[in-house]
């Protein structure tokens, strides 16, 4: 085997654009949400749940697709 076959392919885009930080804080939006939802005090809260659960759910699908 080739060094060249062996290598790991570097991206050019930036470490803050990778999948790894991104998916964790996709993963974080979708917990906020999920902690929202089930709160009792206050009902705004719980009015923006779905919509902070469906950005991070939203968020987490296109992020999976960048490069690692």
């Amino acid at each position: 085997m080739s060094t060249a076959t062996t290598r790991k392919k570097h991206s050019n885009w930036p470490v803050w654009l990778r999948r790894g930080p991104l998916e964790n804080i996709a993963t974080a939006i979708i917990g906020i949400g999920f902690l929202m939802l089930f709160q009792s005090f206050a009902l705004s809260l719980y009015t923006w749940s779905f919509v902070t659960m469906l950005f991070g759910t939203a968020m987490f699908i296109i992020v999976s697709k960048f490069p690692e």
